[in-house]
């Protein structure tokens, strides 16, 4: 067991509960907001002229489907799909442009998926035009794409960097055969480390390796071997996510034994492991998952406090607003989330009536924005000054969190997670692995009676 934690600790933490990929969660947006609220928001967002954006892409195509998977993918190997995708996205951008004509700065820019190197060489030159024909990109701008080891060709890696893109996230999650078997994610050592070698050649600098722990049939000893073989790359960061099993959201999970997936304890003992080692070499925790070189803009970032998380994931180049297209994707825009159709035909249907293809979204009331704030601060910095939200939100900190301060006192402080001084509350090494359920204090709407039908992955 981890130094610090019991099984009784586990036994009453480890509960369901968000990750806080956003505040509120995505649990609560509803269809009610539609693309007149969109445009309206968006309106708002062009008025803030001199203000930078970020800016989410996401190509949600696949050639298979990785059992463990939780984003929106779409599997084919028909590769005219996307050709028509691309056509509508390249339209999505043209609206998005039309409703933002006096705000075109990109702060942080970003490909996801699916596989966004599902698309070739000449798609992606395609998109990028088609950005750059609406959009400034800024010379310190964070371009970051997603990639799969296993489908993502040197001539793509090329393509990308003349493009401008500054940063690669690549995909590992684990190395260990069996593990591979059990999610349908066969990827060579081999094959993963000689693209790695190759984009470090071709002039990458910032170069990130994806990892999951509590994946079904891995062991302390195997996840060793991994944490082995990824130290001797020397990625620039790691992101060591948390298997989130919740088949009644992702039907395909079910394909997962139950019994195969590592009992709690060995869970934690597995992230633990990870802390461990890339602290020994030389790496810095940055928020919940994410480890960096000491060098790392994300590293500076969480030394000066003023890490940022968003939809794209910790960040140092926060921008007020952030804009997503194409399937499914999300933006945050002027204290409101919206996001896209999630199927196909119904995205292509509102395009081609010259709307945006909004789902469902979710608009933020001014107690929303201050518990995001919070539960922000404290996911991506371990640390929130009291004094800085009462000048920032003109409330009485001790008074507005009173329920919620006793609830840290008699639960998470009174076992070591966080201290609660006068001034700040300090998140300590040990809550650092609890600090969903420290945050799941302030959520409002996890206070409200749900039925027993399961929402959220555990914490742990």
């Amino acid at each position: 067991m981890t130094t610090g934690i019991t099984r009784e600790l586990l036994q009453k933490y480890d509960r369901p509960g968000p990750r806080y990929t956003s505040y509120p969660t995505a649990v609560e947006f509803h269809e009610g907001f539609a693309a007149a609220q969109y445009v309206a928001r968006l309106q708002a967002a062009n008025a803030a002229r001199s203000e930078p954006l970020s800016l989410y892409i996401h190509i949600p195509f696949c050639e298979e489907r990785c059992s463990f998977c939780g984003c929106h993918v779409i599997i084919t190997k028909q590769r005219g799909r996307a050709e028509e995708y691309l056509d509508y996205l390249h339209r999505e951008i043209d609206l998005l442009a039309a409703a933002l004509p006096d705000r075109r700065r990109l702060v942080q820019y970003h490909w996801g998926g699916g596989t966004p190197t599902y698309i070739d060489s000449g798609q992606m030159i395609a998109l990028m035009s088609k950005v750059r024909e609406h959009f400034t990109i800024e010379r310190d701008a964070e371009v970051a794409i997603e990639i799969d080891p296993r489908v993502t060709s040197r001539e793509q890696i090329d393509t990308l960097l003349e493009l401008g893109f500054n940063r690669l996230s690549m995909g590992v999650q684990d190395f260990t055969p069996e593990v591979q078997a059990a999610i349908n994610r066969n990827q060579d050592e081999r094959e993963t480390r000689d693209l790695y070698d190759y984009c470090r050649k071709a002039g990458f600098t910032s170069i990130n390796l994806d990892l999951i722990y509590g994946l079904p049939l891995q062991t302390p000893a195997t996840f060793r071997l991994n944490l082995d073989s990824v130290l001797t790359m020397r990625p620039d960061r790691v992101a060591c996510y948390s298997y989130a099993h919740v088949p009644w959201i992702r039907g395909h999970q079910k394909g997962i034994a139950i019994e195969s997936l590592p009992a709690p304890e060995i869970k934690l003992e597995l992230f633990a492991e990870a802390i461990d080692r890339f602290r020994a070499a030389g790496y810095r925790q940055i928020g919940m998952d994410h480890f960096a070189l000491p060098e790392d803009e994300l590293s500076r970032a969480a030394d000066g406090g003023i890490l940022h998380r968003n939809f794209m994931g910790y960040t140092t180049k926060p921008a007020s607003d952030m804009v997503g297209v194409g399937v499914s994707a999300i933006g945050d825009v002027c204290g409101a989330f919206a996001q896209n159709e999630k199927k196909l035909s119904t995205y292509y249907a509102e395009i081609d009536a010259g709307r945006f293809p909004i789902f469902r979204g979710f608009e933020l009331s001014p107690d929303d924005l201050i518990r995001r704030h919070v539960i922000t601060q404290l996911m991506c910095n371990f640390l929130l000054r009291k004094t800085e939200v009462e000048g920032r939100f003109g409330i009485d900190f001790g008074r507005y969190f009173a329920r919620e301060l006793d609830e840290l006192a008699a639960g998470p402080a009174s076992v070591g997670f966080l201290t609660l001084g006068e001034q700040e509350l300090q998140v300590s090494p040990l809550g650092h692995l609890f600090i969903r359920n420290i945050c799941m204090v302030f959520d409002a709407y996890l206070r409200r009676e749900q039925d027993e039908k399961p929402v959220f992955s555990r914490t742990v």
